[in-house]
């Protein structure tokens, strides 16, 4: 594996699952491999679960890790070109990323969406230009369109707790007070539609993904037809994606938070969420707090995603 960034770049589902087991048996079996290698982490935004679960995975693999947060003890970076550079961003991207590949192995970057402009989210113009220029291996600790971090997490967790070949899995928009990207629901979808699951996705009308990402599953925009006899709904918000309203809130619906009464109508499904939750908007207390929640189940399998990209890059640069 050269880079992480989509579902593609892991491979056979079967295979990735397998191994993500074989690593959660026994998470230090394998230290040898990034013995002198170092792991530099870079975070254009807030994190807890990648930031904790992507440094344990490296030191299970005997890494170094070196982490940088830009803009708070690192200079503000420049990311577009051809602009003169008179504000409050002295650094380009275009130094800094081979500088920082100069220093380690592997490379993890987070950059959000920024909603300023749908060209260059999409174009994931920061995670290119590191991939580009940084010399080195480059995984996504979430960009603008994906989190394959997270959704490799989910698609284990799914595997540990479903009990039926051919789950029903059910993503729900649910209402949040802030603009939040797609990234997520993306990333989701296009891992739920790379198995032969059951896949839906429920939301009102305006929230519809972008189409490569909707991919083949079914979009249902009655919340509690599509909660039917599902066996695990993974709840999140995400703001619009169509223009003109690309990055707008376009409802705060209350109606769609997860709550007791849509989920007596699965199969006694599982609840699902990356995490952080709005407790109130997204879900209710009593399905977040429930034994049918395994928000932190799914929560720890981000160290064991993170623990078998990294060992595969490790392979790659030994070999």
């Amino acid at each position: 594996m050269k880079h992480f960034t989509n579902v593609k770049d892991i491979g056979d589902l079967s295979a990735a699952v397998a191994e993500a087991l074989e690593v959660k048996r026994d998470r230090y079996a394998f230290t040898h491999l990034g013995r002198n290698k170092t792991l530099v982490m870079i975070f254009f935004n807030s994190s807890l679960r990648t930031r904790l679960s992507t440094q344990k995975a490296a030191q299970n693999l005997g890494m170094n890790v070196m982490v940088l947060d830009i803009a708070q003890g690192a200079w503000k970076l420049e990311t577009e070109r051809g602009v003169i550079m008179d504000g409050d961003r002295p650094e380009h991207l275009l130094e800094a990323v081979p500088v920082i590949g100069s220093y380690c192995d592997v490379i993890g970057v987070r950059s959000f969406a920024q909603f300023e402009s749908k060209a260059d989210d999409y174009g994931e113009r920061v995670l290119t230009q590191f991939i580009e220029h940084s010399g080195r291996p480059v995984v996504s600790m979430e960009a603008a369109t994906r989190h394959p971090l997270q959704s490799f997490a989910d698609l284990i967790t799914i595997e540990e707790h479903k009990r039926t070949a051919r789950p029903k899995v059910v993503l729900t928009w649910a209402p949040h007070p802030r603009a939040l990207p797609q990234a997520v629901p993306n990333s989701f979808a296009e891992w739920m539609n790379a198995t032969d699951y059951d896949f839906v996705i429920t939301h009102p009308e305006g929230y519809e993904l972008a189409p490569e990402f909707v991919g083949s599953a079914r979009v249902e925009y009655d919340q509690r037809r599509a909660f039917e006899g599902a066996d695990f709904i993974y709840a999140k918000n995400w703001a619009a994606y169509s223009d003109p309203n690309y990055g707008r809130i376009l409802s705060t619906d209350r109606a769609w938070t997860v709550d007791a009464e849509k989920m007596a109508l699965t199969n006694d499904a599982f609840f699902m969420h990356c995490l952080p939750v709005r407790r109130g908007m997204i879900v209710t207390d009593e399905v977040i707090e429930s034994p049918r929640s395994i928000v932190i189940p799914e929560a720890a399998n981000r160290e064991i995603s993170a623990q078998v990209v990294l060992k595969r890059i490790l392979l790659s640069i030994k070999n």
